[in-house]
């Protein structure tokens, strides 16, 4: 059975050499990640196609020019096959302030961005202890050990942007 993973958008976006904050190493990371989840992972999306909505907005459905682009249109493609994509049930709910159903009531993180919420969501759903994977958004660091609390766990592709 591939392992599945949830893949925060700045991933592909480095892939694509998207960030200036980025070195050589991190794009490769970013690369390197995203062939290897091709080859041989599941990817968490979101019933309501949150995730993928996400994505659009900053990768191309043609899947050029970049490595991300690529990775973008390949999920794109492969959205409904099970032994690449999984689709999980979240519940987005604004009422409570959390976003989502399946995001942890933990006052550590209130101040959480609420955009990345829907992949602490979708991991949760899924139940599996899939990793979220991120290359430069700081939140998940700072945020690490709460999320690590409430079950989430974090692969950090780009630790030396975390400081």
């Amino acid at each position: 059975m591939r392992r599945a993973v949830a893949v925060d958008t700045n991933v592909p976006v480095l892939a694509n050499g998207g960030a200036e904050q980025a070195s050589d190493d991190c794009v490769l990371a970013c690369v390197d990640e995203l062939v290897a989840i091709r080859a041989s992972r599941t990817v968490l999306l979101d019933d309501h196609d949150l995730i993928l909505t996400e994505y659009q907005r900053y990768l191309s459905h043609s899947g050029q020019p970049g490595v991300g682009d690529a990775f973008f249109k390949w999920l794109w493609d492969n959205q409904a096959n099970t032994r690449h994509c999984r689709k999980v049930a979240i519940t987005p709910i604004e009422v409570d302030g959390k976003g989502f159903g399946e995001f942890p009531d933990d006052p550590e993180l209130e101040g959480f961005d609420r955009s990345d919420r829907i992949f602490v969501a979708t991991v949760l759903s899924d139940g599996r202890a899939a990793p979220v994977v991120n290359a430069s958004d700081t939140d998940w660091w700072n945020y690490r050990e709460a999320l690590e609390r409430n079950g989430v766990t974090i692969r950090f592709l780009c630790p030396e942007l975390m400081e």
